[in-house]
């Protein structure tokens, strides 16, 4: 596939399966063995999706134009045309969900008819999870910010103005496609959101905000929060988040071309619960130097880290320590979310804090200005990482997981864990796909132990 752009990449549901979309048609690989197992050289494919291992895939080949095609018996199923340009699909096997940056379209998959179409925020990354249940088939997306302005003093003759504005928080809003209903929305970040993820079985949602030093993890739908990580000291992008298909194991890519795997589960659980009663037992003295956002953002970083800086991203962190961490529960129809109301009083501070807090630590939060309690222990690091290999060339690729390339220059990836063995696959914006070992006793760095290509070379090695 000489002169091929790689245009977009993604697994399946399960992981089981690699699709790449790319200028000169789109490609289906076996993740393992590495295979192709089906190729078309028709189109400019500028997003690609698959449901599960079956036949059936979504396909953009014009911005506002949507095809589902049976790649077994070479037809199309359906055709659908929006209003604006398509920026994500996503797939389970009750619903297909359609994202454009200021609406998300659902369709019951069976019969591909309208069910309902959600009203958001501008959304120009198009981030939004599907979850791969049909169980808790939950979507989830930043909360729509509604625009606070009417517009009276515009002219007549200009067009009206959107019933939302770009959100200035990270809060996550929980949508059941079953039901139709917002079901709650989860404060993960106080920056904007990046990237989100949910599991395999619909009930955990990773989030991650524009800061990219903290990763959150929050059941669903309740919005408890489970475990907290940080990924590096300084700013970075996050490309990707993934979950393994039994929910023990989170990888997360990122500019800092280093893919962190964080343990989830019992033992992540106990760690997390461990800091916290550190933070409890140590008292108001310790704020400084455990939680407060200064401290947080200047501590030493690790190694595997080194190759973050802090003029990496433009911006400063925002106090990714200070954020809130209370969740709320919506009331009304989908988007009559409503906000519960800030107090400063003493009451209300401990009310808030018990929620994500032990006693103990309730205890004290009469110590601390209510912009400051929210967060009192250091976040979880990663058990293992990997350090991308260094490309020998970028490619002129538009985007790689659906988000766009802002930066040509930087090598974007995205991450899934194989579901047959303890090892994480990356593919990274200039075609290539790596297999990592990771030691699950150990932990520590990954060990490269397959490279391929997913623009040359069909299933043959990597000679690199």
């Amino acid at each position: 596939m000489s002169g091929t752009l790689l245009n977009f990449v993604t697994f399946n549901q399960d992981h089981s399966c690699l699709a790449v979309g790319t200028s000169k048609g789109f490609r289906i690989y076996h993740t393992d063995p590495f295979s192709r197992v089906f190729s078309s050289d028709e189109g400019d494919v500028s997003i690609i999706e698959m449901l599960f291992s079956t036949s059936l895939v979504a396909l953009i080949l014009s911005p506002r134009h949507l095809i589902i095609q049976n790649t077994k018996r070479a037809s199309v199923i359906c055709e659908l045309t929006f209003p604006s340009a398509v920026l994500a699909v996503r797939l389970n096997r009750k619903r297909l969900a359609v994202v454009l940056e200021d609406e998300i379209y659902l369709y019951d998959i069976s019969n591909m008819s309208l069910l309902y179409t959600i009203a958001t925020s501008p959304n120009p990354s198009a981030i939004c999870a599907l979850s791969p249940s049909s169980e808790n088939c939950y979507i989830a997306y930043p909360l729509p910010k509604p625009r606070e302005d009417g517009g009276d003093k515009r002219p007549a003759h200009a067009p009206p103005l959107s019933t939302y504005v770009a959100p200035t928080s990270g809060d996550v809003l929980i949508f059941d496609t079953v039901t139709l209903k917002a079901v709650n929305v989860i404060e993960a970040h106080r920056s904007p959101l990046c990237c989100i993820a949910v599991n395999s079985e619909g009930t955990m949602l990773a989030t991650a905000s524009e800061t990219g030093t903290i990763i959150r993890v929050f059941s669903v739908p309740r919005g408890e929060k489970l475990h907290q990580f940080r990924r590096g000291t300084y700013p970075s992008t996050i490309y990707s988040m993934s979950f393994n298909l039994s929910s023990t194991l989170l990888c997360v890519s990122s500019t800092s071309d280093t893919v962190h795997i964080f343990r989830l589960g019992a033992a992540a659980a106990a760690a997390f619960t461990s800091n916290l009663s550190a933070a409890a037992s140590s008292g108001p003295s310790t704020r400084a130097e455990a939680g407060s956002p200064r401290s947080d953002r200047w501590s030493r970083p690790r190694s595997h880290d080194s190759s973050e800086s802090p003029g990496s991203n433009a911006g400063s962190p925002r106090g990714e320590a200070a954020d809130a961490e209370t969740w709320r529960r919506p009331e009304g129809g989908s988007h009559a979310v409503s906000r519960q109301q800030q107090s400063g009083s003493f009451g209300s501070i401990l009310r808030r804090s018990s929620q994500i807090m032990s006693r103990g630590v309730a205890g004290v939060v009469g110590s601390y200005m209510p912009q400051t309690m929210t967060e009192m222990w250091e976040p979880v690091r990663d058990f293992a990482f990997i350090k991308l290999p260094k490309a020998a060339h970028q490619s002129a690729s538009k985007s790689a997981g659906g988000a766009l390339l802002g930066n040509p220059s930087s090598l974007r990836s995205v991450v899934a864990m194989s579901s047959n063995s303890p090892q994480v696959m990356v593919v990274t914006s200039d075609g290539g796909f790596y297999v990592f070992s990771i030691d699950m006793a150990q932990g520590g760095e990954g060990c490269l132990v397959k490279q391929f290509s997913v623009l040359e070379g069909d299933d043959k090695p990597d000679s690199s």
